[in-house]
């Protein structure tokens, strides 16, 4: 299988927030790969048992901000972003011995 499936974990406050409390784990992934695809992928990266998938796609944004010299204008890419249940007692450790 050429294509990657998980493209990186989302790591934020409300994702870890979500990791400890339900078990769930966020990951932006491929735009193109189903559920079946994205549980093959977290059960054979982190080897863990995923009870279940959620997907949506995120749409894309328009950003400003204020700069020196003067005002710009940028945009945020879609993307699409799973969020993996596992079952109860698995967790994926993002930071290893940090």
């Amino acid at each position: 299988m050429a294509k990657t499936v998980l493209i990186k974990p989302i790591i934020t406050e409300k994702a870890e927030g979500l990791s400890d409390s339900l078990n769930q784990y966020s990951f932006v992934v491929e735009r193109k790969a189903n559920k079946i695809e994205i549980r093959k992928a977290v059960e054979e990266m982190y080897g863990v048992t995923v009870d279940s998938v959620n997907t949506m796609i995120m749409p894309a944004k328009t950003k400003n901000r204020t700069t020196r010299s003067g005002y710009v204008r940028g945009r945020v890419s879609s993307y699409k972003k799973a969020i993996i249940t596992l079952t109860e007692g698995e967790e994926i450790d993002f930071f290893g011995d940090i």
